[in-house]
């Protein structure tokens, strides 16, 4: 009752943020949802014994949202009726910047130690796998209507949200009625084969009925298109249950009531997210 409780809650804020709010809206919703998983993924490396600097690390991450999600705008020029312009992409630049800054902090220490490269390497991956994702969303919902001249990025970014929820329940039923093979039993015991294609199958269909409304695209690409999104969300999930499991905890935090942390509600979205952001950009 609890886990119903919740997502009552929390699903019109994220949709009627999205739909309803300016792109900005949606900025804000991904730099808030990043910085919440981000300190409960610099716990879990503490509990691995490795050192995430939390101001170091999330300004990064902020900054790549707001650089993934701005960069290469298609922006209207009022001051020049008709005409339009980029805005250029500077994640290349906040990434050197990190690289940057997490050697830096390492030197600053002035002691040698055998986990050193695992906390810069490990500050570093933080704003890859939370800040592009999360900026890879945003860019969907701000530009894809200049991009394509064709659809509003509300719809798309929707769209994929509701895929991974359709997979993620897909795999939950299908697991229970039809599962026998365990699919990652060191990682995640109660996830099988079954499961996992039923998650793909179904969220391969709701892919293609929702995006046969969305994307000027045939019908066997968004097909494949949905196959990908339901398998990478599949391993996302996979990949913070490995983190969790390795640090030995159950849930990323208890911040949502019957859902554990952001972290794991946004898990399957953050490898989701990139394949889907390259297809919207590239293909559709």
């Amino acid at each position: 009752m609890t886990r119903v409780l919740s997502a009552l809650v929390l699903l019109p804020v994220v949709i009627g943020t999205i739909w309803f709010l300016p792109p900005s809206g949606t900025l804000a919703l991904a730099v808030i949802a990043g910085v919440l998983a981000l300190i409960e993924f610099s716990a879990m490396a503490k509990a691995l014994g490795v050192a995430v600097p939390r101001v170091v690390a999330g300004t990064a991450m902020v900054l790549v949202i707001v650089a993934m999600g701005s960069g290469d705008v298609v922006a209207h020029d009022r001051a020049m009726a008709g005409s339009y312009y980029l805005f250029p992409n500077f994640v290349p630049v906040v990434l050197l910047a990190m690289l940057i800054v997490g050697g830096a902090i390492a030197v600053g220490r002035g002691r040698p130690a055998p986990g050193v490269l695992a906390d810069v390497a490990a500050t570093a991956f933080a704003p890859l796998y939370l800040g592009l994702p999360l900026g890879a969303l945003v860019w969907v919902r701000a530009n894809w209507w200049f991009a394509s001249g064709r659809a509003d990025g509300r719809a798309a970014v929707l769209l994929l949200l509701g895929v991974i929820v359709v997979s993620d329940s897909a795999q939950y039923y299908c697991g229970r009625a039809f599962g026998r093979r365990p699919l990652a039993p060191a990682i995640s015991p109660k996830k099988t084969v079954e499961g996992a294609i039923g998650g793909v199958v179904f969220g391969t269909a709701a892919t293609m009925l929702g995006g046969y409304y969305i994307f000027n695209t045939p019908l066997w690409i968004v097909g494949l298109l949905g196959a990908a999104i339901a398998f990478l969300g599949i391993v996302g999930d996979l990949f913070e249950s490995l983190l969790k499991r390795s640090a030995g905890v159950k849930d990323s935090s208890n911040l949502i009531p019957g859902h554990g942390g952001v972290l794991d509600r946004i898990d399957s979205w953050l490898f989701a997210a990139p394949v889907y952001y390259m297809f919207v950009r590239f293909v559709a």
